[in-house]
């Protein structure tokens, strides 16, 4: 594919789930310039195209599509259901789209969890832990030191847990979905086949952890640190790694869709001794 520079009104042929869409460079580039489709569009990596057609092919529904492309020629969304405006902030949290994010929440309502002081102590999660399959499903730990403790298969799914220092701990086949996580210390923690698909942790730190078979799916890790980090065999499908530091980390056999590596590449150009092993299909 060409660089926007040079062709950036020519038409582009976009296969969104099976569904063909025409657009521009322009188009995909201007509005939102930080998107992982401005990126992939940015002229700075070569996209695979099919041989007759000249295709780019992106493995997600191409149901709201059209609607994406519309908020990125002319910065609206129609009136739809919930439940449509939710499927569309999917795919708009998916590209990247902050601008469209925040105007489908600003449609819906929503307002920002308040995370700012945990519901339990150390002290509380210390007894909790003593029984079997606990769990603290949506509750609010924020700001807790829970450094060093077994915390091994906790269901910590919908929690609250910002800030929260979860250092040296050991959280073997715990789950995370769907956490507020965002500023956490995962330092040196075993995180082996945790589950954090949907999970929200921009900003925290993982260096050296271990995230061996962890699933990451869908998971928001913008600007985390996973120095020394294993991720061996780690599942990173669909998962914004958008200025994470892998620098150092093991991705053996990690799977990275092809789609991810548009964000993640800028990460690893820059680091020289990253094995990576992945599925790029």
């Amino acid at each position: 594919m060409q660089s926007p520079e040079s062709s950036s009104s020519s038409p582009v042929l976009l296969n969104i789930g099976g569904k063909k869409y025409t657009t521009t460079v322009e188009t995909l580039t201007q509005r939102e310039p930080d998107s992982m489709l401005a990126a992939m569009f940015s002229g700075r990596h070569t996209l695979p195209q099919h041989p007759t057609t000249g295709t780019v092919f992106v493995d997600r529904d191409g149901k709201h599509f059209r609607h994406v492309l519309n908020w990125l020629r002319d910065g609206a969304i129609p009136v739809m259901s919930e439940s449509e405006y939710q499927q569309l902030l999917r795919e708009a949290e998916y590209y990247q789209l902050l601008g469209l994010v925040d105007c489908i929440n600003e449609r819906l309502g929503w307002k920002k969890v308040d995370c700012s002081e945990a519901e339990l102590t150390r002290q509380d999660v210390i007894k909790c832990i003593q029984a079997q399959k606990v769990r603290f499903r949506g509750v609010n730990l924020s700001g807790l030191d829970l450094s060093k403790l077994d915390l091994s298969e906790v269901d910590f799914s919908y929690a609250c847990i910002k800030n929260t220092d979860f250092s040296c701990a050991n959280l073997y086949k715990a789950k995370f979905g769907q956490v507020e996580a965002s500023s956490s210390s995962f330092k040196n923690a075993n995180l082996r086949e945790c589950e954090f698909v949907g999970a929200n942790l921009q900003e925290s730190i993982l260096d050296g952890a271990n995230l061996r078979s962890a699933n990451l799916q869908d998971a928001w890790l913008t600007r985390c640190s996973f120095i020394e980090t294993d991720l061996h065999s780690a599942h990173l499908q669909t998962a914004n790694l958008t200025s994470a530091n892998l620098q150092g980390a093991n991705l053996e056999a990690a799977n990275l869709k092809l789609i991810l590596f548009f964000r993640v590449l800028s990460c690893l150009e820059q680091i020289c001794k990253v094995q990576i092993f992945s599925e790029l299909t």
